[in-house]
């Protein structure tokens, strides 16, 4: 973890994004089979598999857009695009981990899920202000 902090920013958004793309990857597969054939034991609902399916799709669209930022960062205002990519990195954690958290509780036995609530709506919050942010990148272009 330490050597996440002392690379440069572009490098950080660059293994973010590839780690988190291909957790991204990996879950959307494992909620297309091992989720969606537990479904019938109950564990599981077809609410919950939509839930994971969209925690996966929002996980892949900002870790895209955290490698585009790595790529042509320099274009851009660097302290708009950092703080942007760091919404977004945080909007993953927060929004999507709880919704995977959220839509897997039966399975994994998670009983107490009151707490992952708010969290997915700051997890979106985060989202929203990184795209903001990179607008304003964008209207500050050098």
């Amino acid at each position: 973890m330490l050597f996440f902090y002392l690379c440069s920013m572009k490098k950080q958004f660059l293994i973010f994004s590839g780690f988190s793309g291909a957790i991204s990857v990996a879950l959307g597969a494992m909620a297309a089979h091992f989720l969606k054939s537990k479904i019938e034991t109950g564990l599981i609902t077809d609410a919950n598999l939509l839930t994971f399916e969209t925690a996966a799709r929002y996980q892949m669209y900002h870790s895209v857009v955290l490698l585009a930022f790595a790529l042509f960062s320099e274009k851009f205002d660097y302290k708009m695009i950092h703080k942007a990519g760091y919404c977004f990195m945080a909007g993953i954690v927060l929004f999507s981990g709880s919704l995977y958290l959220l839509a897997t509780a039966g399975l994994i036995g998670l009983t107490v899920t009151g707490w992952l609530g708010p969290i997915t709506p700051i997890g979106g919050l985060f989202f929203i202000t990184g795209w903001i942010l990179m607008a304003f990148a964008g209207l500050k272009k050098k």
